[in-house]
């Protein structure tokens, strides 16, 4: 069917809730609409009731904040004991895709924004994503275990073709080789990690660093673009200056 044959409620359906029918639509648009934005432990208690109708997988003693919004929450799995906090964006959106699967023991920030474009988003048990992050995925975004992502930080897995002049970027065919960031990292704040990047197991990025390559395990990175600027050494943690990773 052409878009300009496609209802308004048929491209919200196709957009947001990713499951054709008249069930799937009401029950996602009753709980967003009476019980997301309800405060306090009430609102905690009802959507812990409620949201394992509409998500994949919801865990034990998984915390949702007000105004959470999913988009596909049929492709979002929550482990155990995981808090996402107001105003976070989780959209597994893709015709293809397995989705987001998020592990036991994770924290994500207020307003952070977990968006997949036909890609998956795969957070490991553990991990602390602060508030105000990014991570976008048109592949395969793996978040290692008891990685810390400080606030204001941009995973970007995936982006345009520009190679042709007479053709407006935005038409260009998408790319993406995904990325991966290895178990223990401590990523910090503000830092842009772009598409086809693995940083390397105990690893620390500096508070502002744009990542454009494969960094070692290891290693403290600074910089734009993010160089190695020495081993880690248990004996010598990194000075403050080096890395800012506050929550």
């Amino acid at each position: 069917m052409s878009d300009a044959k496609t209802s308004a409620i048929q491209k919200y359906q196709n957009l947001v809730i990713g499951q054709p029918g008249f069930l799937a639509l009401a029950k996602h648009e009753f709980i967003h609409t009476f019980i997301s934005g309800i405060p306090g432990a009430l609102g905690l208690v009802l959507r812990r009731l409620l949201y394992p109708f509409i998500l994949g997988r919801m865990g034990r003693n998984v915390a949702i904040g007000s105004h959470v919004t999913f988009r596909h929450p049929h492709k979002v799995f929550i482990g155990d004991n995981v808090v996402l906090d107001d105003n976070c964006l989780v959209d597994a959106k893709g015709d293809s895709n397995k989705g987001i699967t998020i592990g036991s023991g994770v924290f994500i920030g207020r307003n952070s924004i977990l968006h997949c474009k036909n890609g998956d988003i795969v957070v490991g048990d553990n991990a602390n994503i602060g508030f105000n992050c990014d991570i976008a995925s048109s592949n395969s975004v793996e978040i290692g275990e008891k990685v810390l992502i400080a606030a204001y930080s941009y995973i970007v897995g995936g982006g345009h073709d520009f190679s042709k002049t007479d053709v407006p970027i935005m038409d260009q065919k998408r790319v993406a080789k995904g990325i991966r960031i290895g178990a223990h990292s401590w990523i910090g704040a503000s830092v842009t990690v772009l598409d086809g990047v693995t940083i390397g197991e105990s690893s620390i990025v500096g508070t502002g660093a744009v990542v454009n390559n494969d960094l070692p395990a290891n290693t403290i990175s600074v910089g734009m673009p993010a160089k190695v600027i020495r081993q880690r050494d248990a004996s010598t943690p990194a000075p403050k200056e080096e890395v800012n990773g506050d929550q």
